[in-house]
């Protein structure tokens, strides 16, 4: 026994200096950016997608922010694992992995989306995962400045691919950008909601103060003072007030932004408020409210209807606070709250979105540690941000050019 033991030891030594001697050895049939692993259909399409490397439906990892910076792309998904600026429930900093394991089946039978009609993964967009930004757990001014630094070094960029041409009058298209680039789109995995108000700072430098749709079960343009009473300049950023500070700070286009709010209490939203005086607040940041019991009147069409009237054709941010999503279908949150919508219809109303100029896109406040063992909080968001994908990968970020 004890020979075996060491037997085993000594190979292991062995195959770790090799594997040292022959880090750089890449395997002759290697592809850095494989065609996702689609058939005909009159052939399996099934593969075992719940083995290796866990990256966003199965997506190329590449590592964006270090060695590979010099790789273009069209579509990046970015983890930014902070939860430090939670009021409830902790967790959101493994929101990443978890949404990554809720995605994994996204490409088990191709990835062709019947509402939308478009099949993302073969759309001819080069979609990466870059992995996470790195983010420190122990400095909440520090870790905020990671997250803008990490998105907007993604963001900076010059797509992989061209505008190409108007679908409707063949012209070429522009650039929607202010500085006239032809950026990539940044798909965020939280994280707490926080994060949104250093991806804004990001996505201000390239499109300047931008309209924003936020689905959400919470206001989160609280005053800081209102919203634990900040106690330090830091401690007044968080995930209940960074809307305010976006506000303040102009990264938002105020009166095209809308807050949809799945509400269900009396006179309220589903959760409660300071008084009166937060509305007044939410009106003065520019947003425009809908709450969760209209869909029983107005239905989801009535709500996208609303939303496109709102937001108009210009650039768009669009954030997702997984609690949007009522607990039943969704119950591992920071900050659930009943009576919200079902996964069905909010992945509804984000296929209505279909035609908007989506600059970036996150989720947030996904727990994983609060979820059942069938992974249903991971898979709604997975599955939300494949509608968000859909309807990126549809309409290019362009128009065509005034007075053609």
């Amino acid at each position: 026994m004890r020979y075996s033991a060491l037997f085993c030891v000594g190979a292991l030594a062995v195959l770790v200096k090799g594997h040292d001697d022959h880090h750089d050895q890449i395997p002759l049939d290697y592809v850095r950016f494989p065609q996702p692993i689609f058939r005909s259909s009159n052939e399996v399409t099934a593969d075992s997608i719940f083995s290796g490397i866990t990256t966003f439906a199965k997506l190329p990892w590449v590592q964006c922010l270090t060695k590979e910076q010099h790789v273009a792309f069209d579509i990046a998904f970015i983890g930014a694992p902070f939860d430090t600026g939670t009021s409830y429930r902790p967790g959101a900093r493994f929101g990443p992995a978890g949404i990554r394991a809720g995605s994994r089946r996204l490409t088990l039978y191709g990835g062709y989306n019947v509402p939308l009609e478009v099949n993302p993964f073969k759309s001819g967009l080069r979609i990466v995962d870059c992995g996470d930004i790195p983010v420190t757990p122990y400095d909440n001014k520090f870790a905020i400045q990671q997250i803008q630094d990490g998105h907007k070094a993604l963001l900076q960029r010059e797509a992989y691919s061209p505008l190409g041409n108007d679908s409707v009058t063949g012209e070429s298209l522009v650039p929607i950008s202010l500085d006239g680039k032809n950026h990539p789109r940044v798909i965020t995995l939280g994280g707490d909601h926080t994060i949104v108000l250093p991806l804004l700072r990001s996505i201000h430098s390239a499109y300047g103060p931008i309209s924003v749709i936020h689905f959400d079960s919470h206001l989160d343009t609280w005053k800081p003072s209102v919203f634990g009473g900040a106690p330090s300049a830091q401690a007044a950023i968080n995930h209940g007030t960074y809307f305010y500070w976006a506000s303040q700070e102009g990264l938002i286009n105020n009166g095209t932004s809308i807050a949809s709010l799945p509400i269900l209490s009396h006179g309220a939203i589903r959760t409660t408020l300071s008084g009166p005086e937060d509305y007044e607040n939410d009106d003065g940041a520019g947003f425009k409210r809908i709450e969760a019991r209209e869909i029983d009147t107005i239905g989801t069409d009535g709500i996208i209807k609303k939303i496109r009237e709102t937001v108009g054709d210009g650039p768009v941010y669009l954030s997702i606070d997984i609690d949007s999503i009522d607990p039943a279908f969704a119950p591992a949150t920071g900050t659930p709250e009943t009576g919200g919508w079902s996964t069905r219809e909010l992945r509804t109303i984000l296929r209505g979105l279909d035609g908007l100029h989506i600059v970036s896109a996150d989720i947030v406040e996904v727990a994983p540690a609060y979820d059942t063992n069938a992974e249903l909080t991971t898979m709604a968001a997975a599955d939300v941000l494949f509608e968000v994908l859909s309807v990126m990968a549809k309409t290019p970020l362009g128009n065509v050019a005034v007075g053609r």
